[in-house]
């Protein structure tokens, strides 16, 4: 399930199956034109859409729907399954250490100890229920210690790095 704000709309959708606008179910869908533009067709209804921005590292997407401007905020599986799990970095003051959300192999370890670290930053890579997850820095943080390694099978809950 994919979770999208959408000025006061929450939108969850369902690839292949459903999409639901504030809890009410909606047939939503999508077409691209020649031109690159998007129809944009909402219970029968049809608009013309724009992609205006893309934002990657901030999972958000400006579009245009007959000339009005939407910022969209996504959340990915990833983002639900963290979320769900209590762990919203952007709640936190000062963050202290990373700790393993769920059970998993580290793939690749990012950063190194001693370095200094930028928010949105990459620090390590988990691959966990069959997919890579790269997690990055909340917040501006010096890396203290690395409490894993490379190929290591790490549990949830487990510390994985310590920041200054």
């Amino acid at each position: 399930m994919y979770k999208a704000s959408i000025a006061q709309h929450q939108v969850e959708i369902i690839p292949g199956k459903e999409t639901s606008v504030n809890g009410k179910l909606r047939d939503i869908q999508f077409s691209q034109t020649a031109s690159g533009s998007f129809i944009l067709t909402l219970d029968g209804k049809k608009s013309e859409a724009d992609l205006v921005k893309f934002d990657k590292e901030n999972k958000q997407v400006i579009v245009r729907v007959e000339g009005k401007k939407y910022a969209v905020q996504l959340k990915e599986p990833i983002d639900l399954l963290l979320e769900s799990l209590g762990i919203n970095n952007g709640s936190q003051k000062k963050i202290n250490h990373l700790k393993a959300p769920m059970p998993g192999l580290i793939i690749k370890v990012l950063a190194a100890k001693g370095d200094q670290v930028k928010a949105g930053e990459p620090l390590l890579i988990l691959e966990a229920m069959k997919m890579e997850n790269v997690f990055k820095a909340a917040a501006d943080v010096t890396i203290k210690d690395i409490q894993i390694e490379e190929k290591e099978t790490v549990e949830k809950g487990q510390v994985l790095m310590i920041f200054e």
